[in-house]
Formats: C-alpha cells, structure tokens, sequence
C-alpha cells in the first residue's frame, strides 16, 4: 500500500475523483504534443475510464489516480499503480505536467520524490510506457533515468517500455 502523503514534498498530492475530471481534461487538452503519439483522447468519458482502468491481475485497490497540487492548482496527474508487473516495481500509467508548470524542473522534482518514496518501501524498479516517436515523453523519462528495455503493440500503436532501478 502507498502513503501518498509522503510522495511529495514539493506538492499536496491527493486521490482524483469524478469531480476533477473537468480540471484533469483541461490539463491534457492543453499538452497537444502527448495526443499526436497516441491513440488516447482526452474526453471526460475516457479519464472516468482511466481512473478505474487496472492491468489484468490487479485489483483497483493498487491503483492511485493522483493529482499534485500547488494550494489550489493542479500542477501534474499521475497515474500509479503497485506491484505491477511485478510485486516489487511500480507502475506509472500516465503523468502529465500542467503546461504553466513546464520547463521548471518541477516534473522532475515530483518523480525523483516519488521514485525515492518507492525505493524506500523497497520497491526495486519503475516502469512506464512512452509512445514511440514522441520527442518530448521520451527526452523527459530519459532525463529522469529511464531506459528503454522492449517495445510493445498496444492496439497498433508502438509503445517504448521503459524502467527505472531502484537498487
């Protein structure tokens, strides 16, 4: 189980409900770059989806839809899920920056917090998926320590798995 209280200290970080999707959907459609390498759309109908969306074998009890909060404004979403693949690597399904927030190393700061929270419940690994061919996602996870380790089809879009030691 993760304490999100202790995923941050940069931000408040909290579970999203159905009651942020509006501010969650204005976030994504602002990010125009992530929706060309993707099939994902940011409608309400998908993030409602998301936020229950689970891989195979996991029980939505492992799974936080989280917001990272300025006081009131949602810097990031994060999409983390525990113990998938594996019992000891976590997941991040989805992150995005608010755009008024990029390029000031705030995304960076929030997942080296995260990643050193991990690590010290002795998870060993993080993995995430990037679209292929997208410049941005795949500069910002390289630069936050992350190798490609495969390629996976995922409904006919190449997705880059990549990971994260944390050993």
């Amino acid at each position: 189980m993760i304490d999100i209280s202790k995923l941050s200290r940069c931000c408040s970080v909290r579970i999203l409900g159905q009651s942020d999707v509006d501010m969650i959907r204005e976030i994504c459609e602002q990010n125009t770059i992530f929706y060309k390498y993707t099939e994902a759309r940011p409608t309400r109908e998908n993030i409602l989806d998301d936020m229950q969306a689970v891989p195979p074998g996991i029980d939505l009890s492992a799974k936080y839809y989280l917001g990272f909060f300025d006081d009131r404004q949602m810097v990031a979403i994060m999409d983390l899920i525990d113990g998938y693949p594996k019992a000891e690597t976590a997941y991040i399904g989805f992150f995005m920056i608010n755009p008024q927030y990029q390029g000031r190393q705030i995304g960076t700061a929030i997942i080296d917090e995260v990643v050193n929270y991990l690590r010290s419940t002795g998870k060993t690994s993080v993995r995430l998926a990037i679209d292929k061919g997208n410049p941005q996602s795949a500069h910002f996870w390289k630069k936050n320590g992350f190798e490609v380790i495969s390629e996976a089809d995922v409904n006919g879009w190449t997705k880059l798995v990549a990971e994260r030691k944390l050993t």
